[in-house]
């Protein structure tokens, strides 16, 4: 009888899980109102998965999908150049994915260009302390969250695990007290540089402007900005990626091990730039095993 108790109160846990999963909850993420909000922003724009226009950023909540979950969240940042969010295939699909290994999982509709900086850090940062300042409430260890991040959201999630104390990602709110830092990084053909050569112009130009100052260019160059502090990190990138060059994965990667920050780096000879987890792109369709075993390795999943 105990057994058969345990097995439908498995199936009910299971059941509710799944339903999590097709109706995730939708966390806004400044409720006392969005720092330096536009008077009339107009409507959030959808073109077909991708999402623009973004002026109330939000989490989107994904529950670990496991009947041992691993105490561990993942803060996910799609891509798009600051100009668009790539919402499915580098945000729901990775979120899926991760709540399928047991990790709370968040997708960050994060504000673009026509906020530009530093309103896209002041929304990764504050997703970060809205989870750790709830994460009893998730199930998540205080020292177990994460960030996440595609292209130009890689640029994002690099910038939280560097600038996590930088003044330009406080807004005067409560929160602001709570630790932003991220305690893991996964960084997919991430954006790095802002600086040439190997800059991605079209990022560089939307977060900071036409005519940005050589000072802030440098500052916004995250792999100049690492240090001791800076979150374990896996990354994933392409040689043959014919919009960020691979180079802006090799400045980070070396700037961390100056900084004798564990990282580990994955390099693939095909896979182009956007393949989220998109199969049929040789070796690099297998980035996700990898990075499953990295987080297994750290003891951030079972």
């Amino acid at each position: 009888m105990r057994k058969l108790l345990s097995t439908v109160f498995l199936f009910i846990c299971c059941c509710a899980q799944a339903q999590d999963a097709a109706n995730p909850r939708v966390i806004p993420l400044w409720p006392e109102g969005v720092p330096n909000a536009k008077a009339d922003p107009g409507p959030e724009r959808l073109d077909g998965q991708l999402v623009s226009n973004v002026s109330q950023p939000t989490l989107t909540y994904y529950p670990a999908a496991s009947a041992h979950p691993a105490g561990t969240a993942v803060i996910i940042c799609p891509g798009g150049g600051y100009q668009f969010l790539a919402f499915d295939h580098e945000g729901r699909q990775y979120a899926k994915w991760l709540a399928g290994l047991g990790v709370a999982a968040f997708v960050l509709k994060y504000r673009l260009a026509d906020y530009g900086h530093p309103a896209p850090l002041q929304d990764v940062l504050r997703a970060i302390r809205t989870v750790r300042a709830h994460a009893a409430d998730y199930g998540v260890a205080l020292d177990r969250i994460g960030v996440m991040g595609s292209s130009a959201g890689g640029h994002l999630a690099a910038s939280a695990g560097t600038l996590f104390d930088d003044p330009a990602g406080r807004t005067g709110a409560v929160l602001d007290a709570v630790s932003a830092r991220p305690d893991f990084m996964l960084l997919m053909y991430p954006v790095i540089t802002l600086m040439p050569p190997a800059a991605h112009a079209g990022s560089r130009h939307a977060l900071l402007g036409a005519q940005p100052a050589p000072e802030v260019v440098k500052a916004m160059s995250v792999e100049t900005r690492v240090g001791p502090r800076t979150p374990p990190t896996f990354l994933v990138h392409s040689q043959d990626d014919g919009a960020v060059p691979v180079e802006n994965s090799l400045l980070f990667f070396q700037a961390l091990t100056r900084a004798h920050v564990p990282a580990e780096m994955h390099v693939f000879e095909r896979g182009g730039h956007g393949m989220g987890m998109r199969p049929g792109q040789g070796n690099a369709s297998l980035w996700p095993k990898r990075a499953e075993e990295w987080l297994r390795d750290r003891k951030l999943i079972p």
